[in-house]
C-alpha cells in the first residue's frame, strides 16, 4: 500500500509540475500578444508561420518535395498536438492561478489539470512520434546529420539569415 501511494504521488507531482511548466509557457506566450512575425497568433497566422518553417527547413535541408509533405504531416501532427494540450482553455493562467487562489491549494482541481493534460499527450503522441519518423527516415545520411548538427547547436539554422 505504501508503495502505491508512494508511485501515485511521485506520479501526480510529475504530473502537476510538467502540465504547470508546459501551461505556463503557453501562457507565457499567449500573454505577450505578439510574436516576431508581427501580431497576435490565430488560426492563419499560425498556418502561414508553418509553412514559412516548412519552406526554410527545405532549402536548409535541401528537400524534395516527398521529404516536404513529411514534414508538413509532421507540422500538422504537432499542431495537432498543441490544441491537445491546451484544450478547452480559453485562459491557461488563469486555470494555474485558480489552483492557488484559496487558503489552500487546489489538489483536486490540479490532478485534474495534469490528468487532462497526460490524456492529451498520451492520445496524441503516437501521430507526432509516427510523424517524425516517417520525415526523419525519408532523409539521406547528410541530411539526417544536417538535423543532429541542428540539435546539438541549439537552434543555429535560423540565428543566421
Amino acid at each position: 500500500m505504501r508503495f502505491v501511494f508512494k508511485r501515485t504521488f511521485k506520479r501526480a507531482l510529475v504530473g502537476i509540475f510538467g502540465a504547470s511548466l508546459l501551461v505556463g509557457t503557453l501562457s507565457a506566450c499567449a500573454g505577450r500578444g505578439g510574436h516576431a512575425w508581427g501580431g497576435p497568433v490565430n488560426e492563419q497566422r499560425a498556418a502561414e508561420f508553418r509553412v514559412k518553417m516548412v519552406e526554410k527547413v527545405g532549402k536548409k535541408l535541401d528537400l524534395n518535395d516527398a521529404q516536404k509533405q513529411l514534414l508538413v504531416a509532421l507540422s500538422d501532427a504537432l499542431q495537432a498536438q498543441r490544441k491537445a494540450l491546451v484544450g478547452s482553455s480559453t485562459d491557461p493562467r488563469a486555470d494555474i492561478q485558480a489552483l492557488v487562489a484559496g487558503a489552500q491549494f487546489d489538489r483536486a482541481k490540479a490532478l485534474a489539470l495534469a490528468e487532462e493534460k497526460t490524456k492529451a499527450l498520451q492520445s496524441q503522441s503516437p501521430q507526432v512520434i509516427t510523424a517524425a519518423a516517417n520525415f526523419y527516415d525519408a532523409l539521406n545520411p547528410a541530411q539526417q546529420q544536417q538535423v543532429r548538427d541542428f540539435m546539438q547547436h541549439r537552434g543555429g539554422w535560423f540565428r543566421h539569415g
